[in-house]
């Protein structure tokens, strides 16, 4: 099953099936990790410290590595190298978590803003809200510059993935 949204996001199930259980594990143990740590600074240093560690993506360095290894590993079943194609497929795997998380500072402004004055559901939907419109409006920029750098570089109108 294939799915495709209105920005070229795809949802592919079938690569679930490709994955190994180790490879899990890992995702599982880094993020766990990097929760622990969170912990220590915000007892040493202060919640408002140990909330910005809070909001990295836990398991980006983990899910990276991984992404990258699959994705050569998918290239040379077909006797191909793959490392161009496996770096490019972490790197947008990294501008998406770099996205996300300019939206989730987004959001903690909002709530931070916002909590002690207004009533929880409505300062949690602004706050969602101000996450994915800040999230949206990121991505569709990287993609209006990745085009325009493509039609740069081509002299052509060239459309972005």
């Amino acid at each position: 099953m294939k799915a495709r949204g209105m920005l070229g996001i795809r949802i592919r199930l079938a690569e679930l099936k490709d994955a190994r259980w180790y490879s899990y594990a890992l995702r599982i143990l880094f993020g766990g990790a990097v929760t622990v740590l969170t912990g220590v600074v915000a007892k040493y240093y202060g919640p408002s410290m140990g909330g910005l560690f809070l909001a990295f993506p836990a398991i980006l360095p983990a899910s990276m590595t991984l992404i990258e290894r699959h994705e050569k590993q998918k290239k040379r079943r077909v006797g191909l190298d793959g490392r161009r194609e496996a770096h490019a497929v972490a790197s947008v795997d990294a501008a998406g978590a770099s996205i996300g998380a300019i939206g989730l500072a987004a959001f903690g402004l909002v709530v931070w803003r916002h909590m002690p004055v207004g009533a929880t559901w409505e300062v949690l939907t602004g706050a969602t809200a101000a996450w994915a419109g800040m999230a949206l409006v990121l991505w569709m920029a990287r993609k209006t510059i990745i085009k325009m750098r493509i039609a740069k570089r081509t002299g052509s109108v060239a459309r972005a993935e």
